[in-house]
């Protein structure tokens, strides 16, 4: 009878263990069949899926695209002509014609040159720094050419004032026409004189 007990304890333990064992066994069944098979898909497709910030390999092509390097590219358009793109000739601007003139009266004599600032024969202020120059009888706007005979340099002035009254001298230069004929240094010059008349 001592004998008998260790074996029957045995013997209850074996069995609770198997008991145990199909249990946890029977529980495992049932979870995996309680989780559904959408569920297990979607996880593994998070596992499987790259991430985004890695790139994805570019599959081997079997014929080279036209932006490969290898590939023929095709010759380029040629660039359409657009309205904006013609070149309008722009109309050009008309040169002022010089007033032609035709010679009435010539001569040579001497001239001199003053500065001074005084009312003219004409009413107006002298200005030393207009064309203009003094004559005895020409009238009043005359335009007479006047070529220094040293240089050959010359200047049409307008005759605004009376004058010079010296001896041998016919035209009295304003200071800007008589440097036009380089003759500032001289003070008096022969010239040869040309009245004007436009044509």
């Amino acid at each position: 009878m001592g004998f008998q007990r260790p074996k029957v304890r045995v013997r209850s333990i074996l069995i609770a263990s198997g008991v145990a064992v199909a249990v946890l066994a029977a529980s495992a069944w049932a979870l995996a069949a309680v989780v559904p098979r959408d569920s297990a898909r979607s996880a593994g497709a998070v596992q499987a899926a790259p991430s985004a910030t890695t790139p994805q390999a570019d599959p081997p092509r079997a014929v080279p695209s036209r932006a490969s390097r290898g590939g023929t590219r095709s010759p380029s358009p040629s660039p359409s002509v657009t309205a904006t793109s013609k070149a309008t000739p722009k109309p050009k601007a008309k040169k002022k014609k010089k007033p032609a003139y035709r010679v009435t009266r010539s001569g040579s004599c001497e001239a001199s040159y003053y500065w001074q600032g005084q009312m003219t024969a004409s009413g107006e202020r002298f200005d030393p720094s207009e064309l203009t120059a003094a004559h005895k009888t020409l009238p009043m706007g005359s335009k007479v050419r006047v070529t220094n005979k040293n240089n050959g340099r010359s200047v049409i002035v307008r005759i605004n004032d009376r004058g010079p009254y010296a001896g041998g001298r016919c035209l009295d230069l304003s200071r800007a026409a008589m440097k036009k004929v380089g003759g500032t240094g001289a003070g008096v010059i022969p010239v040869r004189y040309q009245v004007l008349k436009r044509t």
